[in-house]
Protein backbone atom coordinates (compact mmCIF):
# COMPACT_ATOMS: atom_id res chain seq x y z
CA UNK A 1 0.00 0.00 0.00
CA UNK A 2 1.53 3.71 -1.03
CA UNK A 3 1.62 6.34 1.10
CA UNK A 4 -1.42 7.84 -0.64
CA UNK A 5 -3.60 4.88 -0.46
CA UNK A 6 -3.40 4.56 3.13
CA UNK A 7 -4.04 8.13 3.67
CA UNK A 8 -7.32 7.46 1.93
CA UNK A 9 -7.93 4.55 4.02
CA UNK A 10 -7.28 6.85 7.40
CA UNK A 11 -9.82 9.23 5.52
CA UNK A 12 -12.28 6.70 5.09
CA UNK A 13 -11.74 5.27 8.67
CA UNK A 14 -12.34 8.56 10.05
CA UNK A 15 -15.58 9.25 8.37
CA UNK A 16 -17.07 5.63 9.36
CA UNK A 17 -19.02 6.00 12.33
CA UNK A 18 -19.40 3.22 15.25
CA UNK A 19 -22.51 1.85 13.67
CA UNK A 20 -20.90 1.13 10.53
CA UNK A 21 -18.22 -0.86 12.26
CA UNK A 22 -21.28 -2.70 14.08
CA UNK A 23 -22.99 -3.13 11.02
CA UNK A 24 -19.48 -5.21 9.65
CA UNK A 25 -20.74 -7.80 12.24
CA UNK A 26 -24.02 -8.39 10.62
CA UNK A 27 -25.71 -8.66 13.96
CA UNK A 28 -28.90 -10.19 12.55
CA UNK A 29 -26.78 -13.06 11.87
CA UNK A 30 -24.65 -12.96 15.29
CA UNK A 31 -28.49 -13.12 16.69
CA UNK A 32 -28.92 -16.17 15.43
CA UNK A 33 -25.17 -18.03 16.31
CA UNK A 34 -25.45 -16.70 19.68
CA UNK A 35 -29.01 -18.33 20.28
CA UNK A 36 -28.00 -21.65 19.24
CA UNK A 37 -24.46 -21.19 21.04
CA UNK A 38 -26.54 -20.34 23.83
CA UNK A 39 -28.49 -23.62 23.95
CA UNK A 40 -25.93 -25.65 23.31
CA UNK A 41 -24.25 -24.52 25.90
CA UNK A 42 -27.08 -24.95 28.07
CA UNK A 43 -27.74 -28.42 27.33
CA UNK A 44 -24.37 -29.40 28.14
CA UNK A 45 -23.97 -31.33 31.10
CA UNK A 46 -21.93 -30.07 33.91
CA UNK A 47 -21.41 -26.58 35.24
CA UNK A 48 -19.89 -23.46 34.12
CA UNK A 49 -19.31 -20.32 36.40
CA UNK A 50 -21.68 -17.84 34.78
CA UNK A 51 -19.60 -15.11 34.59
CA UNK A 52 -16.69 -17.84 32.76
CA UNK A 53 -20.28 -18.79 30.64
CA UNK A 54 -21.16 -15.01 29.86
CA UNK A 55 -17.68 -14.18 28.47
CA UNK A 56 -17.28 -17.49 26.47
CA UNK A 57 -21.00 -17.11 24.78
CA UNK A 58 -19.24 -13.16 24.20
CA UNK A 59 -16.45 -14.48 22.88
CA UNK A 60 -17.98 -16.54 20.23
CA UNK A 61 -20.51 -13.76 19.48
CA UNK A 62 -17.43 -11.99 18.39
CA UNK A 63 -16.02 -14.70 16.46
CA UNK A 64 -18.86 -14.53 14.98
CA UNK A 65 -18.64 -10.91 14.47
CA UNK A 66 -15.41 -11.09 12.60
CA UNK A 67 -16.42 -14.05 10.31
CA UNK A 68 -18.63 -11.21 9.43
CA UNK A 69 -16.25 -8.25 8.82
CA UNK A 70 -13.94 -10.55 7.12
CA UNK A 71 -16.84 -11.54 4.91
CA UNK A 72 -17.54 -7.86 3.62
CA UNK A 73 -14.52 -6.97 3.40
CA UNK A 74 -13.14 -9.77 0.75
CA UNK A 75 -17.19 -9.86 -0.76
CA UNK A 76 -16.77 -6.02 -1.32
CA UNK A 77 -16.27 -6.12 -5.10
CA UNK A 78 -19.70 -9.01 -5.05
CA UNK A 79 -21.27 -6.72 -2.76
CA UNK A 80 -20.70 -3.45 -4.95
CA UNK A 81 -23.09 -4.57 -7.57
CA UNK A 82 -25.89 -6.44 -5.68
CA UNK A 83 -29.11 -4.46 -4.23
CA UNK A 84 -29.12 -6.49 -0.80
CA UNK A 85 -25.46 -5.24 -0.12
CA UNK A 86 -24.58 -2.38 -1.78
CA UNK A 87 -25.13 -0.22 0.92
CA UNK A 88 -22.96 -2.09 3.60
CA UNK A 89 -20.21 0.23 4.73
CA UNK A 90 -17.57 -1.52 2.65
CA UNK A 91 -19.34 -0.66 -1.12
CA UNK A 92 -20.76 2.25 0.19
CA UNK A 93 -17.35 3.74 1.00
CA UNK A 94 -18.16 4.27 4.81
CA UNK A 95 -15.48 2.16 5.89
CA UNK A 96 -12.33 0.85 3.76
CA UNK A 97 -11.79 -2.74 2.60
CA UNK A 98 -8.30 -2.93 4.66
CA UNK A 99 -10.18 -1.26 7.69
CA UNK A 100 -12.49 -3.82 7.19
CA UNK A 101 -10.07 -6.87 7.11
CA UNK A 102 -7.97 -5.53 10.03
CA UNK A 103 -11.08 -5.25 12.18
CA UNK A 104 -12.02 -8.55 11.81
CA UNK A 105 -8.98 -9.98 11.52
CA UNK A 106 -8.26 -8.05 15.55
CA UNK A 107 -12.09 -9.43 16.55
CA UNK A 108 -11.41 -13.12 15.41
CA UNK A 109 -7.45 -13.46 17.16
CA UNK A 110 -9.19 -12.13 20.41
CA UNK A 111 -11.99 -13.73 20.30
CA UNK A 112 -10.21 -17.21 19.83
CA UNK A 113 -7.80 -15.96 22.49
CA UNK A 114 -10.68 -15.23 25.06
CA UNK A 115 -12.83 -18.13 24.78
CA UNK A 116 -8.92 -20.44 25.42
CA UNK A 117 -8.51 -18.20 28.84
CA UNK A 118 -12.47 -18.29 29.59
CA UNK A 119 -13.05 -21.42 29.08
CA UNK A 120 -10.62 -23.98 27.54
CA UNK A 121 -8.53 -24.48 24.33
CA UNK A 122 -10.37 -27.54 23.04
CA UNK A 123 -13.42 -24.90 22.51
CA UNK A 124 -10.84 -21.67 21.07
CA UNK A 125 -9.60 -24.41 18.46
CA UNK A 126 -13.45 -25.28 17.13
CA UNK A 127 -14.28 -21.81 17.13
CA UNK A 128 -10.76 -20.82 14.96
CA UNK A 129 -12.16 -24.06 12.71
CA UNK A 130 -15.50 -22.08 12.18
CA UNK A 131 -14.04 -18.72 11.32
CA UNK A 132 -11.38 -20.35 8.80
CA UNK A 133 -14.38 -22.24 7.28
CA UNK A 134 -16.24 -19.61 6.79
CA UNK A 135 -13.57 -17.29 5.31
CA UNK A 136 -10.91 -19.67 3.74
CA UNK A 137 -13.59 -22.37 2.61
CA UNK A 138 -16.89 -20.38 1.73
CA UNK A 139 -15.82 -17.01 1.25
CA UNK A 140 -12.76 -17.31 -0.35
CA UNK A 141 -12.95 -20.82 -1.84
CA UNK A 142 -16.73 -22.02 -2.46
CA UNK A 143 -18.96 -19.28 -2.98
CA UNK A 144 -17.27 -17.70 -6.41
CA UNK A 145 -16.81 -21.54 -7.61
CA UNK A 146 -19.64 -23.74 -6.90
CA UNK A 147 -23.55 -23.71 -6.93
CA UNK A 148 -23.23 -25.79 -3.57
CA UNK A 149 -21.00 -23.32 -1.75
CA UNK A 150 -24.05 -22.41 0.82
CA UNK A 151 -24.34 -26.72 1.42
CA UNK A 152 -20.99 -27.03 2.36
CA UNK A 153 -19.97 -23.39 3.36
CA UNK A 154 -22.90 -23.80 6.03
CA UNK A 155 -20.87 -26.11 8.07
CA UNK A 156 -19.39 -23.03 9.24
CA UNK A 157 -22.90 -21.28 11.00
CA UNK A 158 -23.44 -25.20 11.94
CA UNK A 159 -20.62 -25.22 14.71
CA UNK A 160 -21.73 -22.36 17.18
CA UNK A 161 -23.30 -24.78 19.74
CA UNK A 162 -20.74 -27.53 19.23
CA UNK A 163 -17.83 -24.27 19.99
CA UNK A 164 -20.51 -23.77 23.31
CA UNK A 165 -20.71 -27.40 24.00
CA UNK A 166 -16.91 -27.55 24.26
CA UNK A 167 -16.39 -24.47 25.98
CA UNK A 168 -18.69 -26.52 28.99
CA UNK A 169 -17.35 -29.64 28.57
CA UNK A 170 -13.78 -29.38 26.92
CA UNK A 171 -15.01 -32.21 24.44
CA UNK A 172 -17.37 -32.81 21.85
CA UNK A 173 -20.54 -35.58 21.81
CA UNK A 174 -23.17 -36.67 20.11
CA UNK A 175 -26.03 -34.25 21.51
CA UNK A 176 -24.03 -31.40 19.90
CA UNK A 177 -23.25 -33.28 16.37
CA UNK A 178 -27.16 -33.71 16.35
CA UNK A 179 -27.44 -29.59 16.63
CA UNK A 180 -24.73 -29.22 13.96
CA UNK A 181 -26.69 -31.62 11.97
CA UNK A 182 -30.02 -29.71 12.12
CA UNK A 183 -28.58 -26.40 11.35
CA UNK A 184 -26.01 -27.63 8.65
CA UNK A 185 -29.54 -29.46 6.29
CA UNK A 186 -31.53 -26.21 7.65
CA UNK A 187 -29.08 -23.53 5.91
CA UNK A 188 -29.43 -24.89 2.05
CA UNK A 189 -33.53 -24.45 2.31
CA UNK A 190 -33.36 -21.07 4.53
CA UNK A 191 -30.72 -19.31 2.23
CA UNK A 192 -31.78 -20.71 -1.54
CA UNK A 193 -35.54 -19.08 -0.68
CA UNK A 194 -33.32 -16.02 -0.16
CA UNK A 195 -31.24 -16.26 -3.49
CA UNK A 196 -34.52 -16.71 -5.17
CA UNK A 197 -35.70 -13.82 -4.39
CA UNK A 198 -32.24 -11.91 -5.22
CA UNK A 199 -31.61 -14.08 -8.19
CA UNK A 200 -30.77 -11.33 -10.65
CA UNK A 201 -28.45 -9.78 -7.69
CA UNK A 202 -26.10 -13.16 -7.69
CA UNK A 203 -26.49 -13.21 -11.48
CA UNK A 204 -24.75 -9.98 -11.77
CA UNK A 205 -21.80 -10.47 -9.59
CA UNK A 206 -21.32 -13.97 -11.15
CA UNK A 207 -21.78 -15.96 -8.08
CA UNK A 208 -23.04 -19.38 -8.98
CA UNK A 209 -26.10 -19.39 -6.50
CA UNK A 210 -28.06 -22.77 -7.44
CA UNK A 211 -31.12 -20.29 -8.24
CA UNK A 212 -28.75 -19.24 -10.81
CA UNK A 213 -27.24 -21.59 -12.86
CA UNK A 214 -30.17 -24.56 -12.08
CA UNK A 215 -33.61 -24.13 -13.64
CA UNK A 216 -36.58 -23.28 -11.11
CA UNK A 217 -38.30 -26.74 -11.52
CA UNK A 218 -34.41 -28.15 -9.83
CA UNK A 219 -34.24 -25.29 -7.25
CA UNK A 220 -37.35 -25.52 -5.81
CA UNK A 221 -36.80 -29.70 -5.82
CA UNK A 222 -33.71 -29.37 -4.03
CA UNK A 223 -35.05 -27.18 -1.01
CA UNK A 224 -37.60 -29.23 -1.00
CA UNK A 225 -35.02 -32.15 -0.28
CA UNK A 226 -33.48 -30.25 2.25
CA UNK A 227 -36.36 -28.79 3.72
CA UNK A 228 -37.68 -32.68 4.67
CA UNK A 229 -34.68 -33.99 5.63
CA UNK A 230 -34.12 -30.58 8.33
CA UNK A 231 -37.52 -32.24 9.46
CA UNK A 232 -36.36 -35.49 9.87
CA UNK A 233 -33.23 -34.08 11.77
CA UNK A 234 -35.37 -32.17 13.88
CA UNK A 235 -37.04 -35.02 15.60
CA UNK A 236 -33.77 -36.73 16.12
CA UNK A 237 -32.88 -35.42 19.67
CA UNK A 238 -36.18 -37.69 20.93
CA UNK A 239 -35.34 -40.60 18.91
CA UNK A 240 -32.10 -40.80 20.34
CA UNK A 241 -33.59 -39.69 23.46
CA UNK A 242 -31.85 -36.44 24.51
CA UNK A 243 -35.42 -34.32 24.47
CA UNK A 244 -38.72 -35.37 25.87
CA UNK A 245 -42.57 -35.24 24.33
CA UNK A 246 -42.96 -31.94 24.54
CA UNK A 247 -40.01 -31.28 21.89
CA UNK A 248 -41.05 -34.15 19.44
CA UNK A 249 -44.48 -32.62 19.17
CA UNK A 250 -42.98 -28.90 18.11
CA UNK A 251 -40.26 -30.59 16.41
CA UNK A 252 -43.50 -32.63 14.42
CA UNK A 253 -45.56 -29.19 13.78
CA UNK A 254 -42.20 -26.84 12.75
CA UNK A 255 -41.04 -29.65 10.28
CA UNK A 256 -44.50 -30.15 9.04
CA UNK A 257 -44.74 -26.12 8.57
CA UNK A 258 -41.30 -25.86 6.71
CA UNK A 259 -42.03 -28.84 4.33
CA UNK A 260 -45.46 -27.48 3.83
CA UNK A 261 -44.07 -24.27 2.75
CA UNK A 262 -41.77 -25.55 0.56
CA UNK A 263 -44.07 -27.82 -0.96
CA UNK A 264 -45.90 -24.62 -2.06
CA UNK A 265 -42.98 -23.17 -3.48
CA UNK A 266 -42.31 -26.79 -5.20
CA UNK A 267 -45.51 -26.38 -6.87
CA UNK A 268 -45.09 -22.35 -7.91
CA UNK A 269 -45.51 -20.79 -11.46
CA UNK A 270 -43.52 -17.70 -12.36
CA UNK A 271 -46.30 -15.25 -10.85
CA UNK A 272 -45.69 -16.68 -7.26
CA UNK A 273 -42.39 -17.55 -7.04
CA UNK A 274 -41.54 -14.36 -5.47
CA UNK A 275 -44.02 -14.94 -2.99
CA UNK A 276 -43.81 -17.78 -1.76
CA UNK A 277 -39.66 -17.97 -1.51
CA UNK A 278 -40.18 -15.20 1.00
CA UNK A 279 -42.52 -17.07 3.36
CA UNK A 280 -40.47 -19.93 2.84
CA UNK A 281 -37.60 -17.48 4.46
CA UNK A 282 -39.21 -16.44 7.05
CA UNK A 283 -40.90 -19.40 7.97
CA UNK A 284 -36.97 -21.16 8.14
CA UNK A 285 -35.92 -18.20 10.52
CA UNK A 286 -38.67 -19.15 12.72
CA UNK A 287 -38.24 -22.60 12.56
CA UNK A 288 -34.88 -22.36 13.61
CA UNK A 289 -35.26 -20.15 16.89
CA UNK A 290 -38.66 -22.43 18.05
CA UNK A 291 -36.82 -25.35 17.40
CA UNK A 292 -33.99 -24.69 19.62
CA UNK A 293 -36.60 -22.50 21.88
CA UNK A 294 -38.39 -26.07 22.19
CA UNK A 295 -34.97 -27.78 23.51
CA UNK A 296 -34.78 -25.18 26.10
CA UNK A 297 -38.10 -25.31 27.32
CA UNK A 298 -37.80 -29.15 27.07
CA UNK A 299 -34.70 -29.48 29.40
CA UNK A 300 -36.24 -27.26 31.64
CA UNK A 301 -39.19 -29.09 31.95
CA UNK A 302 -37.50 -32.03 32.11
CA UNK A 303 -35.55 -30.56 35.24
CA UNK A 304 -39.34 -29.78 36.95
CA UNK A 305 -40.39 -33.15 36.72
Amino acid sequence: MTIRDSEAAAIVLSEASPNDFVELLKPRVMSLVVFTAFVGMVLAPGSVHPVLAAISLFAIAVGAGASGALNMGFDSDIDSVMSRTALRPVPSGRVSRDAALSFGGMLALGSVVVLGMASNWTAAALLTVTIGFYIGIYTLWLKRRTPQNIVIGGAAGALPPVVAWAAVTGSVALEPIILFVIIFLWTPAHFWALAILKRDDYARAGVPMLPVVASKAATRAQILLYAVLTAISGILPTVLGYAGLFYAVVAVGLGAWLVQRALILRKSDDASERGDAGRLFGVSIVYLFALFGALLADRALMVML
